[in-house]
C-alpha cells in the first residue's frame, strides 16, 4: 500500500535534500517559502482570532525566513504584528535575505521581547535541523514564554526539539499548534518531541510528491495498518483452530499466575486458535480454577518441557509474565529457541548479566524471537545502547534488533518496533492510560497470537502493539489489565 506524503517521515536532512531537489528541478524555492510563511499565518489567523499582538520569532536560517514571510502576511491582513530576530540580520542569506528584506515591520533583538496578554507567538527561530543545544538568549525567550503561558505556533517543529530524535536541545517551546510542510520528521512523534509539538498540521507547499518520495527511507514509518496489513492472513472458510496456531504461554508460581491468564486470555481474544498456560505442578490448581476457554498444562522443569515440546504443532510461547527471574527461565529459553518466542518482563531481566547467551540461540534463520522491554529492561539487555544520549529511540530500537537477531518492541509513550533489516515503526496511537500494570502482560499475548497465525516476527509486534493501542482506546479512562483483555480484538 502506497503512503500519502503526510504518512511519510523525512529526516531534516532528507528534508533538506528534497529542497535543493526541488529548486534544482525549477522550482522557485523563494515561492516555496511564500507558501509556507502564509500557511503559518493562515493558521494563525484561523486558531487564534482573538489575539491583540502577534509576535514573530525569527532565527537566522530559512524557518526565520518562513517567520519573515508570515509576519508580512500577518501585517497585510491588518493584524498587530511585532519581529524579534536572533543574531545579525545583516548575516541572512538566499530567500531568508529575500524574506527579511520585503517585511516592512522593524525588527527588534530576541532578547527584547517582553510577553503580554493577548500575544500570540509564532516560534520560527530554528525548526527541525536543530542539533545542538539552544543559546542562552532562546533559553531565557522559551522561559519567559511558557512562564507568561503565551500560546505558541511553531514554524516545523519548536524551536529546542531535535528532529532526528524528539530529544530535548536544553529547552524547547510547547506550541498549541505545529505546522510542518510537506511531510513530517521522526522528532514529530518521538517523545518529548509529540507532546511538544501540539496539534500538527502538515501543509502541501507544492513539492512534487515524485521528490518527496525519492528522498524518503520507507524502512522508517509511523506504525499503521498499512505497513502490514497486506500481510495478514484472511479468514477461510476451511479455516479450524489448529490452522490458527497454538499458542503457550507460561505461568509464574502459585501466588503469580494472573499475569500469564491475562497474556493467555489476551491471545485467544486476538485470534489464536488454542491457547494454553504451562503451569508448575504447585500452580496448577490456581491456575484450573480461573481456566475455561484456556487449556492447562503441567510443565515442572525443563525436562518436562523438552519431552513436552515432541509435539511440533507446539510452535508459539510467551514466557516472561509473571513468571520470575532466573536459571529456570533461562532453561526454558534455550529449549525454546527452535520456536517463535516472544520474551517479557522476567524472561528478558533473566539474561540481564550475560545478554549474549540469549541473542545466541536465536541469532541464525528467520527471526524467532520477539523481545518487549520496556525502559529499565532495554538497558538490563543493552546498556551501552541505553546510554549513548546522542541515539535516537528508532537508532537504539534497530540497533537493538540488529544484535539480538529479533523484533524489538521498545516500549513507552512512543514505542518503538524495529526488525534486524533496518526498518522501524513509531507507534502513536497508545493513550496514556494504558499505563497500567498488566498492561505489557496483554501486549505480549497479543504478539504472541499474531505469531502463531504464522505472521512474520516484525509485522506480528507491529500489529501487537497496534491492536494493544486500539484495545486502550476503546476501554477509555480508568482501565485496568482485566479490562484492557476483555477490549482486545482480532485484525
Amino acid at each position: 500500500m502506497t503512503q500519502t506524503l503526510v504518512e511519510l517521515l523525512l529526516s531534516s536532512q532528507a528534508m533538506a535534500e528534497v529542497d535543493r531537489s526541488a529548486a534544482t528541478s525549477g522550482i522557485d524555492s523563494f515561492g516555496l517559502m511564500l507558501k509556507a510563511g502564509e500557511a503559518v499565518a493562515a493558521a494563525a489567523l484561523r486558531d487564534y482570532p482573538e489575539s491583540l499582538r502577534h509576535v514573530v520569532l525569527c532565527g537566522p536560517g530559512n524557518n526565520g525566513g518562513d517567520g519573515y514571510v508570515a509576519a508580512r502576511a500577518l501585517h497585510d491582513s491588518g493584524a498587530d504584528v511585532a519581529v524579534f530576530h536572533l543574531g545579525d540580520t545583516a548575516a541572512l542569506k538566499g530567500d531568508a535575505a529575500s524574506a527579511f528584506a520585503a517585511c516592512p515591520i522593524a525588527v527588534l533583538s530576541l532578547d527584547q521581547y517582553q510577553p503580554e496578554n493577548g500575544d500570540l507567538v509564532i516560534d520560527a527561530i530554528f525548526g527541525a535541523g536543530l542539533a545542538r543545544a539552544v543559546p542562552d538568549a532562546v533559553a531565557d525567550v522559551i522561559g519567559r514564554t511558557e512562564a507568561a503561558g503565551v500560546p505558541v505556533i511553531a514554524v516545523d517543529l519548536p524551536s529546542g526539539v531535535s528532529g532526528a530524535s524528539g530529544h530535548l536541545l536544553r529547552a524547547a517551546f510547547r506550541a498549541a499548534l505545529t505546522v510542518t510542510f510537506m511531510t513530517r520528521k521522526p522528532g514529530h512523534l518521538l517523545m518529548p518531541g509529540r507532546e511538544l509539538c501540539g496539534k500538527l498540521e502538515v501543509v502541501d507547499i507544492g513539492i512534487p510528491a515524485r521528490i518527496v518520495r525519492a528522498h524518503a527511507d520507507a524502512r522508517v514509518a509511523e506504525n499503521s495498518p498499512a505497513q502490514w496489513l497486506g500481510i495478514i492472513p484472511s479468514a477461510a472458510i476451511e479455516t479450524h483452530k489448529y490452522k490458527r496456531g497454538h499458542l503457550v504461554v507460561f505461568s509464574g508460581n502459585a501466588s503469580a499466575t494472573g499475569a500469564a491468564r491475562m497474556s493467555a486470555m489476551a491471545g485467544l481474544r486476538a485470534g489464536a486458535g488454542l491457547v494454553t498456560i504451562a503451569s508448575s505442578k504447585a500452580a496448577v490448581p490456581v491456575n484450573a480454577g480461573a481456566l475455561t476457554a484456556i487449556m492447562l498444562h503441567e510443565v515442572d522443569d525443563a525436562e518436562a518441557l523438552a519431552q513436552w515440546l515432541g509435539d511440533k504443532r507446539l510452535s508459539t510461547f510467551v514466557l516472561g509474565p509473571g513468571f520470575g527471574a532466573g536459571e529456570k527461565a533461562r532453561q526454558f529459553v534455550s529449549l525454546l529457541a527452535g520456536r517463535h518466542l516472544v520474551l517479557d518482563a522476567d524472561g528478558i531481566t533473566s539474561f540481564k548479566d550475560k545478554p549474549s547467551e540469549l541473542f545466541d540461540l536465536f541469532s541464525h534463520g528467520e527471526t524467532r524471537l520477539v523481545l518487549t522491554p520496556h525502559e529499565g529492561e532495554f538497558g538490563r539487555l543493552f546498556p551501552d545502547l541505553a546510554a549513548d544520549a546522542t541515539l535516537s529511540k528508532i537508532e537504539k530500537t534497530s540497533a537493538a534488533a540488529k544484535r539480538a537477531h529479533a523484533a524489538v518492541v521498545y516500549k513507552g509513550a512512543d514505542t518503538v518496533i524495529a526488525a534486524p533489516d533496518g526498518r522501524a515503526y513509531i507507534n502513536t496511537n497508545a493513550p496514556p492510560w494504558l499505563a497500567t500494570a498488566g498492561s505489557g502482560d496483554v501486549l505480549a499475548g497479543i504478539i504472541g497470537a499474531l505469531l502463531a497465525q504464522g505472521i512474520p516476527a516484525f509485522e506480528a509486534a507491529a500489529a501487537g502493539v497496534w491492536l494493544h493501542g486500539e484495545a486502550g482506546q476503546r476501554a477509555g479512562k480508568g482501565l485496568t489489565a482485566e479490562d484492557l483483555v476483555a477490549h482486545v480484538r482480532p485484525l
